[in-house]
């Protein structure tokens, strides 16, 4: 597939994770609950899970994990949050463990979405599953890890039925501070973009044990370590980095070279602790970026600049949103005007200027729900998942790599573990 191909099959099903509007009115009916079901206990999952309960109609009402004690943790967090809320707790037959939970979850009429917050490997399984079912999807990022479950996830995103609402969870697009600066960059407030200038520093993920845990327990327990589980620093985390670039820009990275390692890290696993990569846009624009993952000492720092004709533009988790040059321009809500660097959240849930990204992307999703309006956001999704295995790539291979050799590559990881040793 070459890239005005891969183009052609995107346009069409990522028009609504491309142009997210800054602010979107909902009007929910007393009615229009959505039953929402988790697939994937862990932090990022039931945070996600919690804010769709707090800021939009969802109400969990089925859970979904590989292991026991990560299920029962959940049922106690949303059967208090549930009741705190004045909703029913979950009922015990939509409670599923094992390798198999997630076919079950799928097969449940108890359920009207799916929420995918499993390791990364397991996404495009999961995403086929929760599309044959005809429920609705919320899939956390990256739609793949690899060349080939790209494909596969490009295959699936033509099964989604017209009633389906599909979302990938890219929410840092509907960060109001940043949904209005895209505006103006998109409307040519900076003219002429020339270069961008982008960075993810964040400190090492913690480990994770459990009595008597074994070698491949501890390794999926542990995925953010291991590639084939978690795609790398590049395309696990930095990933929403590499999204808001390519949605500024409008287009997908052409090539890339990439430089890094493993040069801190000594724990188990693979992943590298530190990328630099030079992405090559369409128009010979170039984005700089770099990204460590390692230390304990605090500190965390992620955003972007674009640099243009008539002025540039600063795009921050944490400090000013603006744009300094002919068409100057500031978000004055933003919740802290500090230069310095921000907190990081393991579960993905910000403060700062991200404050409010997760409840707006959930408002969005399910207001497409409730007014069958429906997204199907997987084609944009792989779009910029391929983006940062390009990079990864390149990285690995010490060379330059075009979009066009990475997908007639076809990289594929293999897990190398039998899941049904936790049946």
């Amino acid at each position: 597939m070459n890239r005005r191909q891969f183009l052609q099959t995107t346009s069409a099903a990522a028009s609504g994770l491309l142009f997210v509007k800054p602010a979107t009115a909902f009007g929910y009916q007393a009615n229009s609950a959505v039953r929402l079901g988790l697939l994937g206990c862990g932090n990022r999952g039931t945070s996600v899970a919690t804010s769709f309960s707090h800021s939009t109609t969802a109400h969990v009402v089925a859970l979904a994990d590989l292991f026991p004690d990560k299920l029962a943790l959940g049922q106690d967090h949303f059967n208090q949050l549930n009741a705190s809320l004045g909703r029913q707790p979950i009922d015990t037959k939509l409670l599923f463990h094992g390798p198999h939970a997630f076919e079950q979850l799928a097969a449940s009429p108890d359920i009207d979405l799916i929420q995918i917050s499993t390791p990364p490997f397991f996404h495009v399984q999961h995403l086929q599953a929760a599309v044959a079912s005809g429920k609705h999807i919320y899939c956390e990022k990256p739609v793949g890890i690899d060349v080939a479950q790209a494909r596969q996830a490009l295959q699936i995103a033509k099964l989604v039925q017209p009633t389906q609402s599909v979302d990938v969870g890219f929410q840092c697009r509907s960060a109001p501070p940043i949904a209005a600066i895209a505006q103006r960059i998109h409307a040519g407030a900076l003219g002429k973009i020339a270069s961008v200038a982008a960075n993810y520093n964040a400190p090492a993920s913690l480990e994770k044990t459990h009595p008597g845990i074994s070698p491949d327990e501890y390794r999926l327990r542990n995925w953010l370590w291991d590639r084939a589980l978690s795609g790398d620093i590049l395309v696990e985390q930095n990933i929403h980095i590499i999204d808001l670039c390519n949605w500024l820009l409008g287009a997908h990275p052409l090539k890339a070279t990439a430089t890094g390692g493993r040069n801190i890290l000594t724990h188990s696993g693979d992943c590298w602790d530190n990328y630099q990569v030079d992405f090559t846009y369409p128009n010979d624009v170039h984005l700089s970026f770099s990204s460590t993952q390692f230390g304990a000492y605090g500190g965390f720092d992620a955003g972007l600049k674009l640099f243009g004709a008539t002025g540039y533009a600063t795009v921050p988790y944490s400090g000013p949103v603006q744009i300094t040059g002919q068409n100057a321009w500031a978000w004055d809500a933003s919740p802290s005007t500090s230069t310095t660097s921000g907190t990081f959240a393991a579960n993905g849930a910000f403060s700062d200027n991200l404050a409010f990204a997760d409840r707006d992307k959930e408002r969005i999703f399910i207001d497409s729900i409730t007014t069958n309006q429906p997204h199907n956001q997987i084609a944009a999704g792989v779009e910029t998942a391929l983006s940062c295995m390009l990079g990864r790539m390149a990285g690995l291979q010490h060379r330059e790599v075009t979009w066009e050799d990475l997908l007639a590559h076809g990289e594929t990881y293999q897990l190398g573990l039998n899941l049904n040793q936790f049946a």
